[in-house]
């Protein structure tokens, strides 16, 4: 589904490997703090170093009950219009396959025989149209849903990181990742999929 891959590819405020690079330099130059040091009872990073925490996309993906929804509607859409034009395109070819027993049986005279190609013709055309227009709509209503799950990753990590405790929060996937190493310490998933889904139920409630 195209809907996981937009997801990793928008990411958790992703930030660029130069970006990386030259916050690892400034903390080698500023001493020999260590990130874990800074971050000791959960306090917020200190001048000297500079903390990057991670969020396993594959988890939250798996954990977040709003995706799960959201997205088993999508697959569920995606369902309904492939088997309506399933549907529609056999429907097509046994009008035309009737129609060529006639042509073979004799039993069609050549005006017929040429409105009848007409007509399949023509509606062989509404039907890639119709196709058409369903996949476009369902492509806005994805699109539409990677937005709102941008939009609450971003407004949820704002407030969790409200205390600047983390100077970069990135987004990890296993086998589709820029990241090459990672070190548990620093894995705030369990963290995020409670807080989102915390965020999720009093609003569901409020409706």
């Amino acid at each position: 589904m195209r809907t996981t891959k937009q997801f990793v590819k928008s990411g958790l405020l992703a930030v660029l490997t130069a970006g990386t690079f030259i916050a690892c330099q400034q903390t080698k130059k500023e001493g020999n703090s260590s990130p874990a040091a800074a971050a000791k009872d959960g306090g917020a990073a200190s001048n000297s170093a500079f903390i990057i925490a991670y969020v396993d996309i594959d988890t939250v993906e798996a954990h977040y009950d709003y995706f799960k929804v959201k997205k088993a509607e999508l697959e569920k859409k995606q369902q309904a219009i492939d088997n309506e034009l399933n549907a529609n395109v056999r429907a097509l070819q046994n009008e035309a396959a009737d129609f060529q027993r006639r042509v073979n049986a004799n039993s069609v005279t050549q005006a017929e025989g040429e409105s009848t190609q007409r007509a399949l013709y023509n509606k062989q055309q509404q039907l890639e149209s119709k196709a058409q227009n369903m996949r476009s709509e369902y492509a806005e209503q994805e699109n539409k849903f990677n937005e709102e799950l941008q939009k609450r990753l971003n407004d949820f990590l704002a407030k969790y990181n409200a205390d600047k405790r983390y100077a970069y929060i990135l987004s990890y996937r296993t086998g589709a990742s820029n990241v090459l190493y990672k070190d548990d310490k620093y894995d705030i998933t369990t963290e995020v999929i409670k807080g989102l889904n915390d965020a999720n139920k009093e609003a569901t409630e409020k409706k």
